[in-house]
């Protein structure tokens, strides 16, 4: 497996819709942590961030043959995650989808197995815990133009072509969210701390996806 990392996503693409199903296992570790940072950023928890990351997968699973490559992978998939959280907002309330509400035992997110010193743990746990909750009382136009470029590391033009706004568009939004979130915050977040996907959960993806893709070719 190793060595086909070396392949690009429209190459590995090829070869699933030529029948080695097995190996869209690598489009989903490339992706699950954009796609998880996605559907946090949109307000959903832990649990219900995973159970669209899986409907995503199964669905870019689906409908592989109609990715042309004029865009990225990740953007054509982020862009599918979108509109199922958009979905899933349509379809029910919020009651029970604050981000103050996440599961702490589902929630390895933020820690740094380099860290063994308890109190450090702490503190960087209660620091991310700040930082995420500044960001979700971001407005959400503003807060997911933040996500794609600060986060997920998107340039301008693939987060246009995501959330199909102008250029212009996007930096007038991540400015006016920079703006307002607090300044010792925006100092002391690092992209890699917000929102993370532990390495365990993206396994857990992985099997949940590639069981439900084997169902479906049965």
């Amino acid at each position: 497996m190793k060595l086909l990392e070396q392949y690009s996503d429209f190459e590995i693409i090829q070869k699933v819709l030529g029948g080695e199903i097995e190996l869209f296992e690598i489009l989903i570790r490339r992706n699950n942590p954009y796609l998880y940072k996605t559907g946090r950023s949109y307000s959903y928890n832990h649990e219900d961030t995973q159970d669209l990351m899986q409907e995503t997968f199964i669905q870019a699973y689906i409908n592989l043959s109609k990715f042309e490559n004029r865009a990225s992978f990740k953007t054509w998939i982020i862009k599918i995650m979108l509109n199922n959280c958009f979905q899933k907002r349509q379809k029910m309330s919020f009651k029970n989808e604050s981000p103050k509400e996440i599961n702490e035992k589902a929630q390895p997110m933020f820690t740094n197995n380099k860290q063994s010193d308890t109190q450090k743990n702490i503190i960087n746990r209660e620091l991310h815990s700040v930082i995420e909750d500044a960001i979700q009382r971001v407005p959400s136009d503003y807060r997911i133009v933040f996500s794609l470029r600060e986060i997920n590391g998107l340039n301008v033009t693939e987060t246009a072509e995501v959330l199909n706004i102008s250029e212009a568009n996007v930096k007038v939004r991540l400015n006016r969210a920079k703006a307002l979130l607090r300044k010792e915050i925006e100092k002391s977040y690092t992209p890699d701390d917000i929102f993370e996907f532990n390495l365990i959960y993206c396994d857990t993806m992985v099997s949940r996806v590639m069981n439900q893709i084997k169902k479906m070719d049965k």
